[in-house]
């Protein structure tokens, strides 16, 4: 299963990666309504923060972000959002060996999401304490320029006669 596929069908919701029942019951290779039977008869395994049903407002602003929501145009339901962890409960609901499968790089690409963004909040971190070293430097490198560009003050000759 090619890793960018799976990718393009995480999405962000409610600060979470989540993915629709929809697409997981396309890559389980089973219809939605006999994923989300197998889901309601174990509903205790999967407590709001494993599954989630958008709300009508979450489900238009994800539809207006793709061109081809036709797919989506005619649902009667509002999907369902599975968070990782609720990926992961699939796997004991869902026992066919695709399943397993799916499952299994479905995580494997969730860890390599969690990691890259890790990867990335260090590099910004880093980036962050360059910046801030080399603004020091270069602020004492300004100075010393603003210093040698100042031209130095003139003399003044004293008026009068000097009585020593």
């Amino acid at each position: 299963m090619p890793i960018e596929r799976v990718e393009r069908l995480i999405h962000l919701i409610r600060d979470e990666k989540v993915m629709l029942d929809s697409d997981l019951a396309d890559l389980y290779g089973v219809e939605t309504k006999v994923l989300m039977q197998a889901v309601k008869r174990n509903v205790d395994r999967f407590p709001s923060d494993f599954m989630f049903q958008l709300s009508k407002k979450e489900f238009n602003d994800l539809k207006s972000q793709f061109v081809t929501s036709s797919s989506w145009g005619g649902k009667r339901k509002l999907p369902y959002a599975f968070t990782e962890q609720g990926v992961a409960m699939l796997s004991s609901v869902l026992r066919t060996e695709r399943a397993i499968k799916v499952n299994i790089a479905i995580m494997r690409i969730f860890v390599q999401l969690r990691q890259i963004m890790q990867s990335n909040e260090k590099l910004s971190k880093q980036l962050e304490n360059m910046e801030k070293k080399y603004d020091e430097q270069f602020r004492i490198v300004f100075k010393a320029i603003q210093q040698l560009m100042t031209p130095p003050a003139k003399k003044q000759r004293k008026m009068g006669f000097d009585a020593g």
